[in-house]
């Protein structure tokens, strides 16, 4: 399966601990990158989320930005009325034996219990923090896919491209074999001195030998029905079609060193250009 490097994707929830929303994005990378921002009171949380993204992404530098909302009237103060209604009893009787003494506000509501706040369920929050994560990876690996089938296609239109410049080639190296057969005997019937049959014999043998391709023409159907093959597979493709782009280069180039033709010349250089432009779309696979 083709996976682009490169996406987005977003998440809100609403839970009882407050709104969760959550962003996760990658470029490419040659390796997996994570970078994980989380509010103060998730931090605990980070090893969890690296592990949960790992296990289902592999390549690309990914930044994973999650906040936390409190929930409406959460941080809203609540009077521990119970314990007020204590302490002005306590108040009352107190004053009965000590007229002078006052009891004054501000001290009231520093005393502990007094002024409470909402607690949170941490293992809650956790549980929907992970949910939620859950969620953006499958939004996120979607998108991934979908520009994924925009560059397999891309790059399949050049693997075809390069199939048939091979056929190309094969079909003219019979031409151009006879025709540097042709110019050897021509040369060879200029000279004063006729040669010997059996050394011209040899030497054609050596010259036909040196210009032949056949076998970097037969790599390079072995190369794309590889890469074809290769994107049918589950797993993701990006460091095995960066060996397989290096296999076709390796192949253009000999075809280049070899050719003693201007139309294989110039098949060779067209085979490069489709190499270079594959490459440049293999980049952002994962």
């Amino acid at each position: 399966m083709i996976r682009s490097m490169t996406a987005f994707a977003a998440v809100e929830r609403t839970t009882e601990g407050g709104t969760l929303a959550g962003e996760l994005r990658a470029v490419n990378h040659r390796f997996l990158e994570v970078g994980v921002r989380l509010p103060d009171e998730l931090r605990v949380m980070e090893p969890a989320l690296r592990e949960r993204i790992s296990a289902r992404i592999s390549r690309g530098k990914l930044d994973f930005n999650l906040r936390l909302r409190s929930a409406a009237g959460e941080n809203q103060l609540q009077l521990n009325s119970a314990l007020v209604a204590q302490l002005s009893e306590l108040s009352l009787d107190m004053s009965s034996r000590f007229p002078a003494l006052r009891t004054e506000l501000t001290q009231l509501l520093q005393f502990p219990g007094v002024l409470q706040s909402r607690a949170v369920d941490q293992a809650a929050l956790q549980a929907d923090v992970l949910s939620l994560l859950d969620e953006l990876l499958d939004q996120f690996l979607a998108a991934r896919e979908r520009e994924g089938d925009k560059l397999a296609q891309a790059i399949l239109e050049r693997v075809d491209g390069i199939a048939g410049l091979a056929m190309q080639a094969r079909e003219l190296m019979p031409v151009i074999r006879a025709g540097q057969r042709q110019k050897l005997e021509t040369r060879l019937a200029d000279l004063a001195q006729p040669a010997d049959p059996g050394r011209v014999e040899q030497e054609l043998v050596m010259s036909l030998q040196k210009l032949d391709v056949d076998e970097e023409l037969d790599r390079l159907d072995s190369h794309v029905k590889e890469i074809r093959r290769v994107f049918k597979q589950p797993e993701p493709a990006g460091r095995r079609l960066d060996f397989l782009l290096q296999e076709f280069n390796r192949e253009a180039n000999t075809l280049g060193s070899k050719s003693v033709d201007t139309r294989t010349t110039n098949l060779a250089v067209e085979l490069k250009v489709l190499i270079d432009q594959i490459r440049e779309q293999v980049q952002n696979i994962e």
